[in-house]
């Protein structure tokens, strides 16, 4: 996997083509106008054809990517804990850059899903808010703390605006606190959140207990949408944030 994205203008001949011919879906009986829009997108999404040719399990890896090549904080021989891991893009992104697949460093994917085995990755399958998986993983990481916290975890669409922004957020406040649970001091935690209002809570945890945030909006992150993601480095080390909220 090289540290490149489908738009830096190097992707195979094959990809170009694929993007230059735009798919067309007829609405199929029984299958609604927004479904056929949304399947419209997809294959015609260029990191959507990217991800396929490049063997990726999403194009989610490319947030991913996009985000490490400008912070580098997946290095070589590293620890790495992603959370809500299915289908895999992240792990295997985080696999490739800390080494794991070649026997260096460590990357363990946290899911309640199943998904098909990643070269490189442990994985745990446990729902991360359990009060056992904390201890789950301790135990699968030979006793070992954590250097990186990764969450791209999102709650099913209400395709209500404000209560689908307070379930993101809620789960990227439990992610945080488990990561406050497993990180080194010194590390680093990456999730996804929603612009929406509400998010100022959680900043000043953030702050709080690392030592530098920022939000990170990648090129992959689609336009149209208000995802975006913290990116929190310099873990403290003062133990679980949520839980010592005023």
């Amino acid at each position: 996997m090289t540290r490149r994205t489908p738009s830096d203008g190097r992707s195979s001949s094959k990809s170009r083509g694929a993007r230059n011919l735009k798919v067309r879906v007829k609405t199929a009986r029984g299958r609604k106008l927004s479904s056929t829009r949304w399947l419209e997108r997809q294959l015609n999404d260029p990191y959507v054809v990217e991800a396929r040719s490049r063997g990726l399990r999403s194009r989610a890896a490319f947030k991913l990517i996009e985000i490490d090549d400008k912070y580098a904080f997946l290095k070589p021989g590293i620890t790495v804990v992603d959370l809500g891991a299915a289908p895999g893009g992240w792990s295997q992104v985080a696999a490739e850059r800390v080494g794991s697949n070649n026997g260096n460093g460590v990357v363990v994917a946290v899911d309640i899903n199943e998904f098909e085995p990643i070269p490189g990755v442990r994985v745990l399958h446990a729902d991360f808010l359990a009060e056992t998986t904390p201890d789950a993983l301790t135990a699968l990481l030979d006793g070992e703390l954590a250097d990186v916290v990764l969450s791209d975890m999102a709650a099913p669409a209400s395709g209500h605006k404000r209560t689908d922004h307070l379930k993101i957020m809620a789960l990227c406040e439990a992610a945080l606190e488990f990561a406050c649970e497993v990180l080194k001091p010194g590390g680093v935690f990456l999730a996804k959140v929603l612009q929406g209002g509400a998010e100022n809570d959680l900043l000043d945890i953030l702050k709080r207990d690392f030592e530098t945030v920022s939000h990170v909006k990648p090129k992959a992150s689609r336009q149209d949408s208000s995802e975006l993601y913290v990116l929190a480095r310099g873990f403290r080390g003062t133990g679980s944030p949520v839980s010592r909220r005023p």
